[in-house]
């Protein structure tokens, strides 16, 4: 890796290890291996969100022009929000593409992606289906969020309801995250769900 980014993750590195967020168990951020490309970070859902008591990882990957471009980032933990692929986790954020500064730093990064689940961008999502839930019945997305965060995330609210449709479509032999994905993106209503995956 060039120097320079090696140079300037280790010293990040320590800033996150020393940093009120570490210290308050809100943020987190480790190696995979030794040669610092390949980190690991860890956000908690923030209070007064659906995804409050959850605990998301995200995949860092530093490329070698680090800091003059952006680490890639994606959520590791599969989270229902609107800018963030509940396929993939890729993360729709304006700072990890054509806003990034070379002053920015991972823990800025891990702080914003924190702030995006407090404030959706419904008008910009990475995930449409979950953008227009969100749009058209937030009390909906809400629940949905939070049932996401409970499955994936250790998050501390069971849907029992939603957790009954998940059960009826495993017993029809639909695969947990699949059986998730259909109903979540019908809104929760088991027929179209069924329809669309025996479709």
């Amino acid at each position: 890796m060039a120097n320079i980014a090696a140079k300037r993750i280790k010293r990040e590195f320590k800033e996150v290890m020393k940093s009120e967020e570490v210290a308050g168990g809100t943020i987190k951020l480790e190696l995979i291996n030794d040669s610092w490309t390949e980190l690991q970070g860890e956000i908690v859902g923030p209070p007064d969100t659906p995804y409050e008591g959850g605990t998301f990882l995200l995949e860092i990957k530093v490329p070698e022009t680090y800091p003059f471009n952006p680490p890639k980032i994606r959520f590791m933990t599969k989270i229902w929000h609107p800018n963030v692929s509940s396929v993939t986790g890729a993360i729709c954020l304006d700072i990890l593409k054509d806003q990034w500064a070379a002053a920015l730093t991972l823990r800025t990064v891990l702080l914003s992606i924190q702030a995006l689940l407090s404030a959706a961008e419904p008008n910009d999502p990475q995930d449409a289906v979950v953008a227009k839930q969100y749009r058209e019945d937030i009390e909906l997305f809400n629940l949905t969020a939070r049932h996401w965060t409970n499955a994936y995330a250790g998050g501390p609210t069971a849907i029992w309801e939603f957790n009954q449709k998940v059960q009826v479509l495993l017993d029809m032999g639909v695969e947990e995250d699949q059986a998730r994905v259909a109903l979540s993106t019908f809104d929760w209503e088991l027929e179209r769900a069924t329809e669309h995956l025996f479709s």
